[in-house]
C-alpha cells in the first residue's frame, strides 16, 4: 500500500489535509482488496459496495480529532502512525454504519442507498433479494471490522503504544455497542425521561465520536493519564453538543444536510433528548401524537409537520438549542481549566469549530 503523509509541520493542526490523507489511505487500502479479491476470483460487489460507502461521502470526523488529539498532546515527527491509525477509526466506523442501518432499517446513507439496499438492488430480481441484501450487509460490517483491525496491525506502532492504543480503542468499542442496545431498547418507546436520553447520546456518540478519538490521537503522541482526564472533560461535553446538534438535523434537517430520510429519527420512534423534552411538555392530543411514534407505524409528511410543530411550540427545540451552548462552554471551561500548552488550546478550539461550528 502506498504511503500518504499530511503536512503537519510543528503540528500544525489541518482538518481538510487531514480527511485528505485518510482518504487517500482508505482508498488505496480497498484498492489492494480489490486487487487481491480479483486474483482469489472473490465476488467482487463485495469490496465494490464498501468502496461505495467508505468513499462517498462522511465528515471524517473521528480520524480528524484523532489527529488533532495527537497534536494537541504534542505528537512530532513521522505522521504515518496516526494517519493510519485514524484511517482504521474510520473502517470501524463504517462496520458500525452498516450494522446500524440493518437495524435501523434505513434505506440511504450519505444520500445513497444504504449497504442493505445496495446487496439487494444487485440481485433485484431473485427470491428472497432483500433478505440476502440484509444478510449480505451484516458480513459486510464483519468485513469492515476485521479490516479495521488490519489497519491497525499495520500502523507500525512499538509494542509500548500498540497497548495504550488498544485499550483506548476497547474501551470506545464496549461503550458503542453498549450505547447502541440501548438506543435500540429505547427506539419506539417515546418517554419523558431526559437521563435515559443523555445516556444514550453519551455512549452512542459524545465517547465513541470525540473523547475516545482524541484520547486514543493523545496516547499515540505518548501522553499521559493527566492529558487524556483533561481530554476526556473536555471531549465529553462536546460530544453531547454534537449528538444533540445531529438530533435537532435528524427532525428538521433535510436529506441535502443528512444524506437520510427526511425526518427518519421520528419515522423511527428514536428516543432522543428532543423528544423527551417535548414529551414532559406537552398535553392532550399533542401527547397522544409523540407517544405514538413506532417504526411499525411511521409518521407520514403531514403528521411530521405536525410533530415539528408540536417540537417548536413545547420549547424542546429551543431547550435542546440551549443545552448545545451550555455543553459548549462546559467544554471552553474545561480547556482553559486543563493547563495545556496555548498551542494544544488552539488546536482543540479549532476542533470543536470544525464538529459545531462557531457560537
Amino acid at each position: 500500500m502506498s504511503e500518504t503523509t499530511v503536512a503537519l509541520p510543528a503540528c500544525v493542526f489541518d482538518p481538510a489535509g487531514v480527511r485528505s490523507a485518510v482518504e487517500e489511505r482508505l482508498a488505496a487500502f480497498l484498492g489492494a482488496k480489490e486487487r487481491l479479491a480479483a486474483e482469489q476470483d472473490f465476488p467482487a460487489e463485495v469490496v465494490e459496495v464498501l468502496r461505495d460507502l467508505v468513499l462517498g461521502g462522511g465528515k471524517r470526523v473521528r480520524p480528524v480529532l484523532c489527529v488533532a488529539g495527537w497534536c494537541a498532546a504534542g505528537g512530532r515527527g513521522d505522521e504515518g502512525p496516526v494517519l493510519q491509525v485514524a484511517a482504521s477509526l474510520e473502517m470501524f466506523h463504517t462496520f458500525a454504519l452498516v450494522h446500524d442501518d440493518v437495524m435501523d432499517r434505513s434505506a440511504t446513507r450519505r444520500g445513497r442507498p444504504s449497504a442493505h439496499e445496495a446487496f439487494a438492488a444487485r440481485h433485484r430480481g431473485r427470491p428472497g433479494a432483500a433478505r440476502l441484501g440484509v444478510d449480505t450487509a451484516v458480513l459486510l460490517g464483519d468485513v469492515a471490522l476485521v479490516w479495521s483491525d488490519e489497519l491497525l496491525h499495520t500502523a507500525g506502532l512499538g509494542a509500548d503504544r500498540f497497548a495504550a492504543v488498544t485499550s483506548v480503542l476497547d474501551g470506545m468499542r464496549t461503550e458503542l455497542m453498549y450505547g447502541q442496545y440501548l438506543d435500540l431498547l429505547g427506539t419506539g418507546c417515546p418517554s419523558t425521561d431526559l437521563e435515559a436520553a443523555l445516556r444514550i447520546a453519551r455512549f452512542k456518540s459524545a465517547k465513541y465520536t470525540v473523547e475516545r478519538p482524541l484520547q486514543l490521537g493523545a496516547v499515540l503522541a505518548g501522553a499521559d493519564a493527566g492529558v487524556c482526564a483533561a481530554l476526556s472533560a473536555f471531549g465529553l461535553p462536546l460530544g453531547e453538543a454534537f449528538q444533540l446538534r445531529d438530533d435537532l438535523l435528524g427532525v428538521f434537517g433535510d436529506t441535502p444536510q443528512t444524506g437520510k430520510p427526511v425526518a427518519e429519527d421520528l419515522r423511527e420512534g428514536k428516543h432522543t433528548v428532543l423528544l423527551a423534552l417535548a414529551l414532559r411538555r406537552a398535553v392532550g392530543g399533542e401527547r397522544d401524537l409523540l407517544t405514538g411514534l413506532s417504526r411499525e407505524m411511521p409518521p407520514g409528511p403531514g403528521q411530521v409537520a405536525q410533530i415539528r410543530a408540536v417540537l417548536e411550540g413545547t420549547g424542546a427545540r429551543a431547550e435542546v438549542e440551549r443545552l448545545i451552548e451550555e455543553r459548549r462552554g462546559r467544554a471552553q471551561r474545561a480547556l482553559e481549566d486543563a493547563g495545556l500548552p496555548p498551542s494544544a488550546g488552539a488546536v482543540l478550539r479549532a476542533a470543536a469549530s470544525t464538529l459545531i461550528g462557531s457560537p
